[in-house]
């Protein structure tokens, strides 16, 4: 790879510091997210950084994972670079490619944090962006598939925190901003959470699931995921109160210059007093005050009607005001085009033993 050298990092400090200077760092490359999916899913990380005149110009943490005679490789959220620079693209893709045909992959799957267009399609804020539409182009002309299984949310809603307050809460909607209110007059505190408050957060997680038919995991997978990006400074909680019980909580991840809403709950009692308003209103302010840029919503519908099974969920983030970002998606590369077709046909069995296995 002509003046690029790549090399295996394995100091967590030195992952996290380099990543955080890289365009489109997200908070799945980093270290403890590698770790923690180790863990807990059993996707063993590959960290790789490619250095170009002594700089760190790429990395890429992909997870390796063997389910049977299958083996598979997932960047979430990666590779990470300046996807404006296409060599550097053409070059880190490349190397990506070869070493999935070196661990004999089905596929290498990647959904780097890269726009292809802002607003909704079709209306007068749909803008598209030129690196998105290139990588794309790249990926099709080297034999990339958009992938059936689109692992994270494709498309997402950002605030820009750079505005001031005031300026925050005049962008809202009048009925959003009306309820952040009618939460304060009733009685609604927020406080910071701590490590202690994950049974009671999980408590609510559950209670939120089964109200709303989402999959919940069992309590130690959260009690990982949130204790080690808490106790790594990468999350911080919010919990809502009404007479000192909870009620709502958001749980927040932050890394580089953005700071992402990942997970949130609200119980069945007080729903009137509009809690989960004002906590997204706090949590906000939080990350403004920290010096974060953009408060990501972490989720948007595919399709922008109500047929999307998104639609309440838009309906609530919307009401703030931030801009629509839909990204490439994610994208397969498939070494052995007929193992690819045996395991997306093998897969929905697979996938359904998985998650039985996880529910245990």
């Amino acid at each position: 790879m002509s003046n690029l050298s790549v090399s295996i990092v394995t100091d967590p400090a030195h992952w996290n510091d380099s990543l955080r200077a890289l365009p489109y760092a997200h908070i799945l490359q980093t270290w403890e997210w590698g770790e923690f999916k180790r863990d807990t899913t059993g996707w063993e990380p590959l960290r790789l950084a490619f250095v170009r005149d002594g700089v760190t110009v790429a990395m890429a943490s992909t997870g390796i994972r063997r389910v049977g005679p299958f083996t598979m490789m997932y960047a979430p959220k990666g590779p990470v670079l300046d996807y404006n620079d296409q060599g550097l693209c053409e070059q880190v893709l490349g190397y990506l490619e070869t070493t999935a045909q070196h661990h004999r992959a089905v596929w290498l799957k990647i959904d780097p944090d890269v726009p292809l267009a802002t607003g909704i399609p079709g209306e007068s804020d749909d803008l598209p962006q030129p690196a998105g539409a290139a990588l794309i182009s790249r990926l099709k002309r080297t034999g990339w598939r958009f992938s059936p299984d689109q692992v994270q949310f494709r498309n997402t809603i950002k605030i820009d925190l750079t505005q001031s307050e005031e300026a925050l809460l005049a962008r809202m909607s009048q009925n959003t901003r009306r309820k952040v209110r009618v939460a304060e007059r009733e009685g609604v505190t927020v406080r910071p959470a701590t490590v202690n408050d994950l049974p009671a957060l999980y408590a609510l997680y559950k209670e939120t699931g089964a109200r709303d038919n989402f999959l919940v995991r069992p309590e130690w997978y959260y009690e990982q995921a949130w204790r080690r990006f808490m106790d790594a400074g990468l999350a911080h909680a919010l919990i809502a109160e009404v007479n000192g019980k909870a009620i709502a909580h958001v749980i927040l991840f932050h890394f580089g210059k953005t700071c992402w809403y990942f997970y949130g709950a609200s119980s069945n009692e007080e729903r009137q007093r509009m809690p989960n308003y004002l906590l997204q209103w706090e949590a906000m302010r939080w990350a403004k005050a920290q010096g974060y840029e953009t408060y990501d919503l972490w989720g948007a519908p595919d399709v922008f009607d109500e047929s999307d099974s998104m639609w309440g969920v838009y309906n609530f983030k919307r009401g703030f005001r931030g801009t629509v970002v839909r990204h490439v998606g994610a994208w397969d590369y498939a070494p052995s085009p007929l193992r690819y077709s045996a395991y997306t046909s093998a897969w929905p069995r697979l996938r359904g033993a998985l998650r039985r296995l996880a529910r245990r």
